[in-house]
């Protein structure tokens, strides 16, 4: 830390931001998403879940911002890196290891977890090294997600079924089709219509997939789903000057909706629960930027 922020707020601020940890309730609802997928089990496995994937996500972004440095340092320089507010290396350290200390507890779940979760830091590790370098970066980060939805899964007694690998391409799809969008955040350049499209694989999965007494519920939420995204995308679309930084923190929220559309709850507390995720994912953007 930079003698400016050896304050202890402002260096728990630091680390805040760096771990953009205003998105830990997306990453949290993707985990109860794929663990009542894959058939739930004992709450063990769930703590285990929730430990391991929120150090995997926050030493993940601190990692983007280490490989980011000097990037930064030209376009984004109120980062925490290129403001002095912490050094490089103290980041590089963070980040690997959180890293290091995620995975131990998600392989504790056994060995389809520790086989998806190697996938998944392999993921992390990869994005965070080539994202600004090519043009297909939103796919990799899309299979981040894609592999915890079935890390989460493995970690239920059914472990990972075809519901749960459909769902989670769905979630792939629309980090894909977010994650386009938010490129054109440092950008000056036109903003393209196609990434949508990848956002509406949630809501069309849902109403393929919920037959019977879950029909009537998957299309409600597909169609709150769709106007959700469509309010969020107004920001970065359809307002005289764009944001597409808003428009991104909403999408980003949105991601507890896909989870919720992959559950399709009967049961209103576990409702109420992904509610209160997509709240509280909102609440933090408030004082923890998303992006």
């Amino acid at each position: 830390m930079s003698s400016s922020t050896l304050d202890p707020a402002a260096c728990f601020r630091t680390l805040l931001i760096l771990g953009r940890t205003s998105n830990l309730p997306t990453v949290w609802s993707n985990c109860l998403a794929g663990w009542i997928l894959g058939g739930e089990s004992n709450l063990r496995n769930l703590g285990l879940l929730g430990a391991g994937a929120t150090l995997l996500y926050i030493g993940g972004m601190f990692l983007n911002d280490a490989f980011d440095e000097d990037f930064d340092r030209q376009h984004r320089q109120e980062r925490p890196i290129p403001s002095g507010q912490i050094s490089a290396n103290a980041v590089w350290v963070w980040g690997l290891g959180l890293l290091l200390a995620g995975m131990f507890p998600l392989m504790l779940i056994g060995p389809a977890s520790t086989a998806l979760t190697l996938c998944l830091v392999a993921s992390i590790l990869l994005y965070d090294a080539v994202h600004k370098a090519i043009a297909v970066a939103p796919v990799i980060m899309a299979s981040c997600r894609f592999f915890l939805f079935l890390v989460a899964a493995s970690a239920g007694t059914q472990g990972v079924t075809g519901t749960a690998i459909w769902c989670a391409l769905a979630l792939a799809s629309y980090i894909v089709g977010l994650s386009f969008i938010a490129r054109k955040e440092s950008s000056r350049g036109a903003l393209q219509y196609w990434p949508c499209l990848f956002l509406a694989a949630p809501a069309l999965l849902s109403i393929f997939l919920n037959a019977g007494p879950y029909a009537t519920r998957g299309l409600i939420l597909s169609v709150l789903e769709v106007i959700w995204v469509v309010w969020c995308l107004q920001h970065a679309y359809w307002k005289a000057e764009r944001n597409i930084g808003y428009s991104v923190g909403g999408l980003l929220a949105g991601i507890v909706f896909v989870d919720l559309l992959a559950v399709v709850p009967d049961s209103i507390w576990l409702a109420l629960t992904f509610v209160l995720l997509f709240f509280s994912a909102r609440l933090f953007q408030r004082f923890v930027p998303a992006t």
